[in-house]
């Protein structure tokens, strides 16, 4: 329903786009349950490429001629909406990225940095919308136990560490949002980043309308323990590091970044009031059964079905909550393994495309009910990255980028380009999106 205050937001926005140069309505926006583009409902299909500024680097990480291609793949198969890592911390931690943007004491990565410019460069050539996520609570860019590292002494967690057994790593990581010097680094670093300037196109971030949105962080939870979760700091963090962002730029859509129930300690409630700040635009889940236990790879075709019933709920779940809030939804990260838990190409992806399937069908029926279920980006867009290894693990210096993260088997949740049935299933939905 239009309303005096959505027109004259509406009118505000269009005056800031024509300062800048850009035609009204260039920005993806939020309203209720619903995205907008260029004046049209938006909803989209999606994936994950966190290597994108790697690629796209000037210097011996980088490769632009694959970056390019890549981009081009997604286009051929309908992707519009690309999550991108647009963070990374110097770390100790054991499977971090290295090199990463930030370096304590020193100035980011210009490299790094012009290698996100080239990506976002090159996204809006294609039509394409970025989602760049600014910090992780997991070690594999840094992300908040390096925050601490940097600013408590020099203490950490590593994840895996047999001294400190799960959850020992989440309830540190977690006690970045109560550290006031932990998050002024994170908070002058959102300041530099969404103040840059792309070095490409000579648009300032703020006013690019190939960025659909900035996320706080990959995976914010509130802890692992309950009892010892810091509930409230998570609460304020969010509320806080999203008005931060809104103050830079109004243009923009923000989101938290976590995985819904199952990121939230098992508790709806912490859903909702993380979804709750005016400054969050949209709700975000996430999706993993492997990861919780809801199937078992080495027994797909006997914990498969009870594993689907689950995820269906899990979405309904979050639907559900979306509505509550009247915010739009999108599940941002869903993967599953290939037959046998094997991570070769040449692994069958038989079960994984049945689950894309029911994830592409939950989208195409809430979207026919005019439900919140705007847009999915799956986890993750391998491509023409291979493995380099026996083992299938990345190393440090290694460049071939899979879509799996350092601290996973390459190729684990990874879709490549010769996954013909795969891509197949993706094409389907996304020719169906369009005519929704």
């Amino acid at each position: 329903m239009l309303t005096r205050r959505s027109v004259m937001i509406g009118a505000g926005l269009a005056v800031g786009a024509q300062a800048a140069g850009l035609k009204p309505g260039a920005f993806v926006t939020a309203e209720g349950m619903r995205f907008f583009s260029q004046g049209k409902p938006y909803r989209y299909a999606g994936t994950n490429l966190w290597y994108g500024p790697y690629l796209g680097s000037p210097g011996p990480l980088g490769h632009r001629d694959r970056l390019k291609r890549e981009l081009d793949a997604l286009h051929r198969l309908g992707i519009d909406n690309i999550r991108v890592l647009a963070s990374g911390e110097t770390s100790p931690l054991k499977n971090s990225l290295s090199p990463a943007i930030q370096k304590r004491g020193a100035p980011d990565s210009e490299a790094l940095l012009k290698g996100l410019d080239f990506t976002l460069a090159e996204m809006a050539k294609r039509g394409q919308k970025a989602v760049l996520f600014l910090n992780n609570f997991w070690e594999w860019s840094g992300g908040m136990v390096t925050y601490q590292y940097w600013s408590n002494g020099g203490r950490y967690i590593d994840l895996g560490d047999p001294a400190h057994p799960w959850p020992e790593f989440a309830d540190f990581s977690a006690q970045f949002y109560a550290s006031p010097k932990a998050v002024a680094l994170y908070e002058a670093y959102v300041t530099r980043i969404v103040g840059r300037t792309n070095t490409v196109t000579g648009k300032p971030y703020k006013d690019d309308p190939a960025i659909m949105a900035w996320q706080l962080a990959n995976e914010p939870r509130p802890g692992g323990t309950p009892s010892k979760a810091p509930w409230e700091a998570f609460y304020a963090w969010i509320a806080r590091s999203a008005g931060l962002i809104k103050r830079l730029d109004p243009n923009h859509l923000v989101s938290t970044g976590n995985e819904g129930v199952m990121g939230c300690l098992e508790s709806a409630e912490c859903v909702t009031k993380a979804s709750a700040p005016k400054a969050i635009d949209y709700v975000t889940v996430h999706m993993w059964p492997l990861n919780w236990s809801w199937i078992d790879a080495d027994k797909l075709d006997t914990t498969f079905e009870s594993g689907l019933a689950k995820c269906r709920a899990y979405i309904d779940t979050h639907i559900a909550l979306a509505r509550s809030l009247n915010k739009p939804l999108v599940l941002e990260e869903f993967g599953f393994p290939r037959e046998g838990g094997l991570n070769a190409p040449s692994a069958p992806t038989t079960h994984r495309d049945r689950f894309y399937r029911m994830v592409f069908d939950a989208v195409e029926a809430d979207a026919k009910r005019n439900g919140p279920f705007a847009g999915t980006n799956f986890w993750a867009w391998g491509g023409e990255g291979r493995a380099l290894h026996p083992d299938a693990m990345m190393k440090p210096g290694d460049t071939a980028y899979v879509g799996d993260p350092p601290q996973e088997p390459q190729g684990r949740n990874s879709v490549f380009d010769s996954d013909a049935s795969t891509l197949a299933v993706i094409r389907a939905h996304t020719a169906a999106l369009k005519k929704l």
